[in-house]
Order: structure tokens, then C-alpha cells, then sequence
């Protein structure tokens, strides 16, 4: 039957190993290219009217390009009727996080167990890619057995370094291969829930430099990480007291990562903290910066001596709902249909491809909706269950036919 084809599916993309960092997307893409390859042979040979020999046009337009060393992007179009019609596009990302310590189950070995597929990436997000690629070939058995050819050309496009820069998706975009149009869906793990904004990302590196001295007489010094200290908690308390969303919730700051001096005894004279920002309307980068810089300024006063400066080294903006979406209705449509309750639609609390391809086309026709649990992702042991998979796959699979 049509619906054990994600399952099968994710089971195998499971056993590809694709870690960012680690082997990387090589293996994986060349597979989901030799599947859609192997699909449109047996498309063709079920078309009719296609003699023995004849070179029938191709059914699906496969593209890749290069967007870092050895590292391709991967789409595949079905052409519709109308080509002045927005695309309906699906994106997935084809690496997943390391593996890491601490499974029970083989990372790679795509282990169903109690309903439950296991596997590094079986949440985040292959189950998804499955999904997507049993949807594109419904489409496509659509269009040959039944000459129902979809109204909207429909795109799979699979990416490269979302777990890292995101520099897969920022290459579509200039690419061309989505627009400010189409209607983008990634498979990202959402809980059943229809997911439509997302917080901006800001990322900082702030780094002191002070005046070493000997620790018993550190009134001769200027202590860097008594500076890095002020700063935190300057910026950490005017972000809990910055505004809230009605969607998005409150804005938050994580202080990831922190260096500084070299022994105890020393009055330390650099220290470098770097902080990621998850920041909602009205806060953006801008106003963020006014933060940043008032923190500084304050670090200054209570540890006299010190110089300071940041850089932005990501910066992603926040991504509001849009309640008048042509592609949210007709999702939470097929939604209502398959599933026979009212979806919730809420946020994405991370950010995704399609974030990245809204926040910089201001396309809010880009939303998230996959299978698993997002807490399940990364984590040793991650699974996805079968349930969701069946569900996603057939919300897809409707999505191609009322379109």
C-alpha cells in the first residue's frame, strides 16, 4: 500500500549516514537522485503509447548545484499545467546533527521498534524527506496512470548545511529555484501542528580586552571577565524585559559559550562571550544592538580600564503569521480532511530553511509541517513514530491532488 512507502523510505535514509560535521550530504544526495531517476524509468514504462526504443521526454527535471565544496543542492520539478501558478514546493534538508553518545540503538541502523522508527535524523528530518518523496511519487503516478497532471508545477528541493550556516537554502534563493510566489512546506518536525513564524536569530561575539595584574592587587587591573560578567547581565535583564508577541511569545538570549584569562591568580585581561539572540516583534537586530551597546557602556563604568566590541555573526529576522496565506488555508484544509480534527497552528520555535526563504523574500506563504517530536531531535535514541510519518504522507499526498 501507498502509505508503508515513507515508512520503507525513512528507514533507508536513515542508513545513510549524512553528519554535519562528518560525511557530510555526498552519499545521500546521490541516492535520492538515483531513486528519482529509477522512479521516472518505471513512470515512463507504465506510460502508454511509449514504444520500445523511442526517447520519450523526461518526466521529472532533476538540477543540482555546487553550494560548497563537494556539497550539492538536489531539486526535482514536476511541471504543471500552469506556469504562471505559484509552485508547490517541498524542502528538506539532507544532513543531520553528529551522532553523538549515549544510544541504546544503533544511530544508523533505522531500527523500528513499538511503532517507532530510531535512527540519527529519523525526526530531523528524513522521516519528512520520506514524506515528501512518497507525495512526489503519487503525483507522479497521478499524472502517468490517470493523465491528471498537477495545476502547479510541484518541487522537491533537498539542501545541504541547515544544521550548520543554512547556506543550502540562501543558494536556492539566489538561484532562483523558489521565489517570492511559490508555496514552500518544510518537513520539519512539528508536533501535528501547522507551524507559520518563527523568531528572528540573532547571533553576537562580544569580546573585553583588559589590563592584567597580579590577583593580590587586582586594583591595578582591569578584569575582563568582571567585565564579560556585567555584560551578561545587563543584556540578560532588558531581554526579560522586552516586549512579548501574541504568537512568538517572549524574546529570549542564550550566552552559549564563554572564554577568558589563564590562571587564577591572575587579574584577567581578555574574555570573549559568544550569544545567541531569539528575538520577536518589536526586537529586532537593530534595536538588539542598542542593548548590546548599552551593556557595554555599562561594563565600562563599574570596571574602569576596559575596551569592548561585538560583531554580528548571524542574523536572521523574525517571521510573522499572515492570516489572509492562500497556502495556510489550503493546508489546514487538506489537514482538516485527513485528519478529521481542527489543526492548531502555532510556531516554529527554531529556525528552518523555509524561515530563512521568508525572512529574505518576505514570502509568507512559508510554513513548517512534518512528522515527529521537534524534543526528539538530536537527542541519543531519536525516533519518529510511525503514526506521524502516515499522517504527513497522507496530508502530502492529498495537497498534490486538490492542487
Amino acid at each position: 500500500m501507498l502509505h508503508t512507502l515513507a515508512v520503507d523510505l525513512t528507514k533507508q535514509l536513515i542508513q545513510i549516514e549524512s553528519t554535519d560535521p562528518g560525511t557530510y550530504e555526498g552519499a545521500i544526495e546521490k541516492w535520492i537522485k538515483d531513486w528519482f531517476l529509477t522512479l521516472e524509468k518505471h513512470a515512463l514504462n507504465a506510460c502508454p503509447g511509449i514504444s520500445e526504443g523511442s526517447a520519450p521526454a523526461p518526466l521529472i527535471r532533476l538540477t543540482e548545484e555546487e553550494v560548497l565544496p563537494g556539497r550539492f543542492n538536489l531539486m526535482a520539478e514536476l511541471p504543471g499545467n500552469d506556469a504562471d501558478a505559484p509552485a508547490l514546493v517541498w524542502i528538506c534538508h539532507m544532513d543531520t546533527v553528529v551522532a553523538g553518545s549515549g544510544w541504546t540503538l544503533p544511530p544508523f541502523g533505522g531500527t523500528e521498534k513499538d511503532r517507532r522508527i530510531y535512527g540519527r535524523g529519523s525526526c530531523d528530518m528524513k522521516s519528512g524527506l520520506a514524506c515528501c518523496l512518497s507525495a512526489f511519487s503519487h503525483a507522479l503516478h497521478q499524472q502517468t496512470t490517470e493523465g491528471s497532471k498537477p495545476v502547479r508545477t510541484l518541487k522537491l528541493i533537498c539542501t545541504v548545511d541547515e544544521e550548520d550556516f543554512m547556506r543550502g537554502s540562501e543558494h536556492c534563493i539566489r538561484s532562483a529555484w523558489v521565489t517570492e510566489k511559490d508555496w514552500i512546506i518544510d518537513a520539519e518536525p512539528t508536533n501535528g501542528q501547522i507551524q507559520v513564524a518563527h523568531k528572528g536569530r540573532t547571533w553576537y561575539e562580544i569580546e573585553v580586552t583588559g589590563h592584567t595584574a597580579h590577583a593580590s592587587t587586582p586594583w591595578k587591573g582591569a578584569d575582563a571577565i568582571a567585565a564579560i560578567a556585567e555584560v551578561i547581565r545587563s543584556i540578560r535583564l532588558d531581554i526579560q524585559n522586552a516586549p512579548t508577541h501574541p504568537d512568538l511569545g517572549m524574546s529570549t538570549v542564550t550566552f552559549g559559550q564563554i572564554t577568558g584569562g589563564y590562571r587564577p591568580y591572575v587579574v584577567p585581561d581578555s574574555a570573549k562571550v559568544w550569544i545567541d539572540m531569539r528575538l520577536v516583534p518589536p526586537l529586532d537586530t537593530s534595536a538588539a544592538n542598542k542593548i548590546v551597546e548599552n551593556a557595554i557602556h555599562r561594563a565600562k563604568k563599574e570596571v574602569p580600564g576596559i575596551t569592548a566590541s561585538y560583531t554580528i555573526t548571524g542574523n536572521r529576522p523574525y517571521v510573522e503569521k499572515e492570516e489572509s496565506s492562500p497556502l495556510l488555508k489550503c493546508l489546514t484544509d487538506v489537514c482538516r480532511t485527513v485528519t478529521q480534527k481542527e489543526p492548531v497552528i502555532s510556531h516554529f520555535p527554531g529556525y528552518t530553511d523555509t524561515a530563512v526563504i521568508a525572512g529574505t523574500l518576505n514570502n509568507h506563504n512559508c510554513m513548517s509541517y512534518g512528522p515527529g517530536n521537534l524534543e526528539c531531535a538530536h537527542q541519543p535514541d531519536e525516533w519518529v513514530a510511525i503514526e506521524d510519518i502516515l499522517r504527513c504522507e497522507k496530508v502530502y499526498c492529498k495537497m498534490t491532488e486538490w492542487l
